[in-house]
């Protein structure tokens, strides 16, 4: 039955974000950046030791145990931090909270797709800016008149990190606005802004368990800022849903930010993979932007994407392909573990030995 007109004409609608794909079969998974090793030991036992009894009630508003080890973890104050179910969620609440001027919030042309997905949902005017031809961002185009920044360093899908300093300047040229950095990826990468929390009051950096802490199913992000940015924070989050993160999700992510000797063996595992990857693209002819992230953004020039994206779904092998402009010829490759690496390289020196031009 069809809609009346009048209906349909107040009803709010948007073009959804598309996820990489969750295959439930077995596969070679390296298309949504997910880490491929195991949570620290110590949230395995969190699970085992947790009371079922609490499951009955409703967790803490206030995530205090979350909130208390993550700043601890990076010597802020408790007041300082904010949580939410994943960095999305973190994300979409500042959206919601801090964009909220006639004038156009600003970001990247190719980054995370979610942010366009934002500024339609909730009515926030934005406006694109145009990655340069090897797909850094133009700091210069952030200096004119806005209503707020986002921009997420390394950005994805490119995995390009920009230097801190690069990140300051942008923010310096913006202090009449907010500017979020969106950190998912900055644990293979460099420094976090996290060192200009206090010195810029309209900074706010988002990241996530989800990838250097190998925590993606529980569904934990977090923002860091100041004190006052972050009660506005929470005034949207007790008005939208006051019990957003549950307890299961706050008893072991408390406990895996305890343990950083795991968390760096891990991180630097990746990285390891990552740099002997890059080496192996290489010398299979495939090109790529300079990456530091847990993925690579690689090209062939002899290859088409799509066709070979196809070849490798076939073969059980998930890497991530959009086909939309300026990148359709690009994939996105996961670093996964060494042994699914190696797979993934042995199948590309067989399809390139049988498909050597487009």
């Amino acid at each position: 039955m069809g809609l009346n007109e009048n209906i349909r004409n107040n009803i709010r609608q948007v073009e959804p974000y598309i996820p990489g794909e969750q295959p439930q079969n077995k596969v070679i998974k390296l298309n949504t950046n997910e880490n491929p090793y195991a949570p620290a030991p110590g949230v395995e036992q969190a699970l085992q030791s947790m009371d079922l009894d609490r499951l009955r009630l409703y967790p803490d508003p206030t995530a205090e145990l979350l909130t208390q080890s993550l700043a601890d973890r990076y010597k802020v104050d408790k007041d300082q931090v904010f949580v939410g179910v994943g960095s999305d969620d973190v994300l979409s609440m500042c959206f919601l909270t801090f964009f909220n001027s006639d004038k156009p919030i600003l970001f990247p042309d190719i980054t995370y797709s979610f942010y366009k997905v934002w500024a339609d949902l909730y009515r926030i005017p934005y406006e694109c800016q145009k990655l340069d031809a090897d797909f850094h961002i133009c700091k210069e185009d952030y200096y004119k008149e806005n209503g707020g920044v986002i921009f997420p360093n390394p950005n994805a899908p490119t995995a390009i990190y920009e230097n801190l300093d690069f990140v300051e300047d942008i923010i310096r040229h913006n202090q009449d606005v907010i500017v979020i950095v969106d950190e998912a990826y900055i644990d293979f990468a460099g420094k976090s802004a996290l060192e200009l929390i206090s010195k810029y009051d309209n900074l706010i950096v988002v990241q996530t368990f989800s990838k250097s802490r190998s925590m993606a199913g529980m569904r934990i992000g977090y923002a860091i800022s100041n004190p006052t940015l972050i009660k506005y924070l929470n005034d949207v989050k007790y008005s939208f849903n006051s019990y957003t993160m549950n307890q299961t999700s706050l008893v072991c992510g408390a406990e895996a930010v305890k343990d950083e000797t795991y968390f760096k063996e891990t991180v630097n595992k990746i990285v390891e993979t990552r740099e002997w990857a890059k080496e192996q693209f290489k010398e299979l002819g495939f090109e790529y932007p300079e990456s530091q992230a847990n993925f690579i953004f690689v090209t062939h020039p002899k290859l088409d994407a799509k066709q070979l994206f196809t070849a490798l779904k076939k073969a059980n092998i998930y890497v991530r392909y959009w086909g939309s402009e300026r990148i359709e010829q690009y994939l996105r490759v996961t670093i996964g573990t060494k042994e699914e690496m190696e797979t993934f390289f042995s199948f590309l020196r067989q399809y390139i030995a049988e498909h050597g031009g487009r």
